[in-house]
């Protein structure tokens, strides 16, 4: 009896995840009670706001709170935003909700990183203490931000009630990593009827599916049993082990956040709401540009509407357009972590940027592999994916040491001889990694045709699909089941 109310209560040791049993032990019984009260549009939202918060304090605790109030204190501000007509006010309003909302999302991401600056600068100790940093606060402060400025943009109109607006900012699938559903996306379909098609009812299977093998299967198994190791003691590996590991970890994240991303897209779509694509196939990518169009889209979109061009973009001529580009990448990069290797990895990428910004400025160049020639896109496919590759080591090293020992045993220590003794010390790990980067590499016509049969499947062949996925799960298991990456973003 007392392990079933542990899946009411919340423990620091055992988040709710979408991959986990425990959620699909809730998920069922809430989907049940959903079909019925989805008939009116109110007690849906209203149930389903407040499963959302439920959910929000399975995996973050009472954290929930600072949810509840941000959705207050922005809500509010809207309001004044919207009815007042003096400018100067209103702009004075929207920097009160901005400052408000980065001042609570520094508070708990960046002080940590404070105390270390100021101590390394007066060698001394200073220390703020153990501040846990909230699951998922970078998603919802950036899509409380969208809507205030939006708002003030006269893009869109406040939420009907705070209601409405906090049903918006905790609505469970997209909650605590993303992606970012912007308020004009979303707010028109709360107050519409539930309407769940067949096809829709396929294609939020298939995204569940997909999700869960790319996370529960590939990247969990691949990280427990090879990546985790590489990079927590990488000289005791070779060149080649070092390689696979970075490529690994590659495969690792994508599969990791882009897993989550498809089942988040998925129950959304089973409750009867639509969210943006998230990732389209990145590592396909024959230019930086290229990529980041295609990889954690709704957090690119978002720097570029809020941050890029804010700043000007591309209309203030060249030397400020890379100037820009590099700003918005350190900030990213920012977002992501508070830790110097962060920082560093934006400001790689946003010289990845701004070096093909020039690039294109001069030679003409296409920015997207379906412009270029067969071998131009091979060639910059190549590319491409080894430049984000060595972005991902900044990403995943717990040290700029650790950097350097990857870089240099890459370098130095490469040595082809032993590499079928590796592969067949690992043989299920690069099993997955290939299996993994094939699915990757699969032809979109090819998973459309996939998604299609298995929609109109019969529903006993639907259901034997998912149950052969769930053995597959738990045959694949390695102790406890990984939380995801971007739950600490």
């Amino acid at each position: 009896m007392a392990n079933f109310w542990d899946i009411f209560t919340y423990s620091p040791e055992s988040p709710m995840l979408f991959s986990s049993r425990d959620f699909l032990l809730l998920f069922l019984p809430f989907f049940a009670i959903y079909t019925l009260a989805s008939r009116r549009v109110t007690w849906r939202n209203l149930y389903l706001t407040l499963f959302s918060i439920f959910f929000y304090y399975k995996t973050g605790g009472f954290y929930f709170l600072l949810l509840v109030l941000m959705s207050l204190t922005d809500y509010t501000l809207s309001l004044f935003v919207h009815t007042t007509e003096n400018p100067k006010r209103r702009k004075w309003l929207v920097t009160t909700s901005v400052v408000i909302d980065l001042g609570i999302l520094c508070y708990f991401k960046y002080t940590g990183m404070l105390g270390e600056m100021l101590s390394a600068l007066t060698d001394g100790d200073i220390s703020f203490g153990d501040i846990f940093l909230p699951v998922g606060i970078s998603f919802f402060t950036f899509q409380s931000l969208s809507y205030v400025i939006d708002v003030y943009r006269r893009e869109i109109a406040p939420a009907q009630s705070w209601s409405d607006y906090l049903f918006y900012l905790s609505f469970f699938p997209q909650l605590v990593a993303g992606p970012i559903v912007r308020a004009k996306d979303f707010l028109p379909q709360i107050h519409k009827p539930t309407l769940v098609t067949r096809q829709m009812m396929g294609h939020a299977l298939f995204l569940i599916l997909i999700g869960l093998i790319k996370k529960a299967i590939i990247s969990d198994y691949i990280s427990i049993n090879y990546v985790d190791r590489i990079f927590d003691a990488p000289l005791l590996y070779s060149g080649f082990e070092n390689l696979m590991g970075v490529y690994g970890y590659a495969l690792q994240i994508y599969c990791d956040f882009s897993g989550y991303s498809d089942m988040a897209i998925g129950i959304a779509l089973l409750l009867g709401f639509r969210f943006p694509k998230n990732f389209d196939l990145p590592y396909r990518s024959a230019t930086i540009t290229e990529f980041w169009r295609r990889w954690h889209i709704s957090l690119s979109s978002w720097l570029k509407d809020y941050l890029y061009i804010p700043l000007g973009g591309n209309r203030k001529g060249r030397r400020r357009t890379y100037i820009n580009l590099m700003l918005t990448m350190l900030l990213g990069g920012l977002w992501h972590g508070a830790s110097g290797r962060f920082v560093l990895w934006g400001a790689l990428h946003g010289v990845g940027l701004a070096l093909h910004k020039w690039l294109m400025s001069r030679t003409k160049s296409p920015a997207f592999g379906k412009d270029m020639s067969l071998w131009q896109r091979a060639l910059g496919i190549i590319f491409t994916f080894n430049f984000v590759c060595l972005g991902w080591i900044l990403f995943r090293a717990d040290s700029l040491a650790t950097v350097g020992q990857i870089l240099s045993q890459i370098f130095t220590a490469f040595d082809l001889s032993i590499v079928p003794q590796v592969i067949a010390g690992y043989p299920i790990v690069f099993l997955l990694i290939a299996i993994g980067y094939l699915m990757h590499a699969t032809p979109s016509r090819v998973i459309t045709r996939t998604e299609e049969r298995l929609s109109s499947a019969p529903f006993w062949v639907q259901v034997a699909v998912v149950v052969l996925v769930i053995w597959l799960v738990m045959q694949m298991r390695s102790g406890e089941i990984q939380p995801f990456i971007y739950f600490q973003f």
